[in-house]
């Protein structure tokens, strides 16, 4: 059964093109800067909002219309993994993600859940080979069950601690069973309510023993993959202890293990965290732990993670010159954690929202490779920072003064000379990287 019948394969056709079902600036073999467009961007198809969502918000319940819903878990379960490489593959989308609950039944047993797992990513695995096409990271739904009310590694019972380490162990086994590059963490529920009852360095603690059995574990099996903490502020928890992307750094340096694991930054959460994505990407690469992203954007008139199809061209070109000056990002890639609106509930749309965050990021692309190469954003910078350049500034940089010497220079010289920063102007030129 074809899930998508209207669009056999959505190609390149320029600005001029009166085809929605066409890219407009995603053309994947064009070259910038040594390298074609697919490998800058390594885009990646989301399972769970992808497939699995209804268009359910918290004020109504979901309105998309689907139809690969069989007259069984499983049968579901295959449809949809049919209808996934499907998009895939009309996408010219060569990486995937997806969490474990995602793709198969939970079933009534964490037994059974673990064999309809492996059933489902052996069918998986045949479309894999067959088109081509490559795990980009998976993880585990440690926050949507009850059991997990109080977190997973967090947790404040034991044998539900004893549970996510089972389900951490399965999505280890899982990625390498499929060859998948990265491996995320993400803590819906790690954090707490209320300090009233809560124990912070005890919980630190535990979640830090999780992370590091996980280490050792893809070790022992010999499965070489990049371990990556997606941070997230708010909901559900009042503070969630991945918060953003210095405090969560913070806490892989407690523990010593900023060499094992990276980041995976998303847009809505960097807005959430009160930051613009940018940011949340500098502080990664001043860290060196920029390691893959989540394409969204949030919709600031609402107060929650919208999750929405990434459509602002500024916010792409300032991340894609953050990946840029990164080397790039690989093994990781540019995730589509996004879902289409409530209002857009025909199938197609799923189609449509992609191309429209494929061609942007495609845009921001071409903008920050342009304001690399003319070293738009470096000029400035540099000549910001130009009196460290002087014999003082210099002596600074080289650790060569001392308070005792700084103090005498300023008592012996004038009130320094300040220099304006003209950010208007420059926000002004900006601008025309942008059109």
């Amino acid at each position: 059964m074809k899930y998508f019948p209207d669009v056999s394969e959505v190609k390149f056709e320029g600005v001029e093109t009166k085809n929605k079902f066409a890219f407009r600036h995603y053309d994947p073999d064009k070259e910038i800067l040594g390298k074609s467009m697919k490998e800058h961007l390594r885009f990646s198809l989301a399972f769970w909002h992808t497939i699995t969502e209804d268009g359910s918000d918290p004020f109504g319940v979901g309105t998309y219309q689907r139809n690969w819903n069989g007259e069984n878990p499983i049968e579901t379960a295959k449809n949809r993994v049919d209808a996934f490489f499907e998009l895939l593959t009309k996408l010219k989308i060569e990486y995937f993600c997806f969490h474990d609950v995602d793709i198969a039944p939970q079933g009534n047993s964490l037994q059974e859940f673990f064999d309809n797992l492996d059933l489902i990513t052996d069918y998986i695995k045949e479309k894999m080979e067959r088109d081509n096409i490559k795990l980009l990271w998976n993880t585990q739904n440690m926050f949507s069950h009850p059991r997990y009310l109080n977190g997973a590694s967090t947790t404040t019972n034991a044998e539900v601690y004893a549970y996510a380490a089972a389900q951490v162990k399965k999505t280890i086994d899982l990625s390498k069973k499929l060859g998948g590059q990265n491996i995320v963490f993400w803590g819906g529920r790690e954090g707490y309510e209320s300090l009233l009852n809560t124990d912070m360095s005890f919980e630190l603690d535990n979640m830090a023993r999780l992370f590091k059995m996980a280490v050792a574990y893809a070790d022992e099996i010999d499965h070489k993959v990049q371990f990556l903490v997606e941070p997230k502020p708010k909901e559900p928890m009042t503070h969630q202890y991945d918060y953003d992307a210095a405090t969560t750094m913070a806490f892989l340096q407690k523990y010593n293990l900023q060499n094992d694991f990276k980041l995976n930054l998303e847009g809505n959460h960097a807005t959430l965290a009160g930051h613009t994505f940018e940011h949340e990407l500098k502080v990664a690469r001043t860290y060196d732990a920029l390691g893959s992203i989540d394409a969204n954007h949030a919709e600031k008139m609402v107060g929650w993670d919208t999750d929405e199809f990434p459509t602002n061209v500024y916010d792409t070109t300032f991340a894609m010159y953050e990946l840029l000056e990164n080397g790039g990002i690989e093994p990781g890639g540019i995730n589509f954690d996004a879902k289409v609106r409530r209002t857009s509930f025909e199938q197609n749309d799923l189609l449509l929202a992609h191309i429209a965050g494929m061609d942007t990021f495609a845009r921001g692309l071409k903008a920050a490779a342009k304001i690399k190469e003319e070293k738009f954003m470096q000029e400035i910078i540099d000549d910001r920072y130009a009196d460290f350049n002087t014999t003082l500034g210099k002596n600074i940089l080289a650790d060569n003064e001392t308070l005792e010497t700084l103090s005498k220079y300023a008592l012996q010289n004038n009130e320094p000379q300040l220099k304006s920063g003209n950010i208007e102007y420059y926000k002004s030129i900006l601008n025309d990287y942008l059109v």
